[in-house]
């Protein structure tokens, strides 16, 4: 990340700071006649907001650059004590048009800016932008039949990421072994339960095979599960409720229920 320290016309003297960092676009909206608010996910200064002033001219300087899921460089005036900067430019390396192209990739590309939009912080948080840059690259170079299994990998990556990974391994309630044919899984308690732990309405019950299925989508070293329609259904469901738990905060989501209420069905 690049910085120049400039002092410019404030109301209350703060300094500005000139700022060039890799970015990704996760949101455009109209502000006037002429200009957007644009969210983005950045490497060094995590999600921040910022005004591209005369983007919506014929001839503005931002052309197509500012396209939802665009990868860059942007260039950030900051300003003290405000939530919203000014983005002076933003220089696109990537448009990722293969993600637009395929409903299925960008519902899942979709679902997963809105997690990073929604639940990253506005601070510097450089593992969870590689992970989500990585993640849009996989999505549009997967094959057709990844599709159905590969955004819930993809999802529980950046849920890991942002320090929210339910616990697998030992009971997330006392840390005893996890053994028989069944575990309960809370999420309110944070993972799976041992058998004294799980005897709980709100406990689902996990199989032996549903739970080495989960560790295999939230560990990013094991190869895919495969997984037939029904179960995928199921740990997409496991997913979508985990992040409205634990990052959501009740805010609505509703491209990760776009995403989960697709008919997937494997090719």
């Amino acid at each position: 990340m690049q910085r120049q320290r400039a002092a410019v016309g404030h109301p209350a003297g703060a300094v500005s700071t000139a700022v060039s960092t890799e970015a990704i676009v996760l949101a455009a909206v109209r502000f006037s006649e002429t200009s957007k608010v644009v969210r983005l996910a950045t490497r060094e200064l995590g999600v921040q907001s910022a005004m591209a002033k005369g983007a919506l001219r014929p001839r503005s300087r931002f052309g197509a650059a500012l396209q939802l899921l665009s990868g860059g460089q942007a260039h950030l005036l900051m300003k003290e004590g405000r939530d919203l900067h000014t983005l002076t430019a933003f220089d696109v390396q990537k448009v990722r048009a293969d993600l637009a192209a395929d409903l299925d990739r960008y519902a899942a590309a979709n679902a997963l800016a809105e997690v990073m939009l929604r639940c990253a912080p506005p601070a510097p948080h450089p593992e969870s932008f590689d992970l989500f840059r990585n993640a849009l690259d996989a999505l549009e170079l997967a094959p057709a039949v990844a599709l159905g299994v590969l955004p819930i990998r993809v999802l529980w990556g950046l849920v890991g990421a942002l320090g929210f990974a339910p616990a697998l391994d030992v009971c997330a309630r006392d840390g005893a072994a996890l053994v028989g044919p069944k575990v309960g899984f809370s999420f309110r308690e944070g993972g799976a339960l041992c058998p004294v732990c799980a005897p709980d309405r709100s406990v689902t019950a996990l199989s032996a095979t549903d739970l080495e299925e989960l560790r295999q989508l939230v560990a990013p070293v094991d190869e895919l599960p495969d997984l037939d329609d029904r179960h995928a259904a199921a740990h997409r469901r496991l997913v979508a409720r985990w992040i409205r738990e634990h990052l959501g905060e009740g805010t609505p989501l509703p491209a990760l229920d776009f995403w989960l209420e697709r008919r997937w069905t494997r090719p």
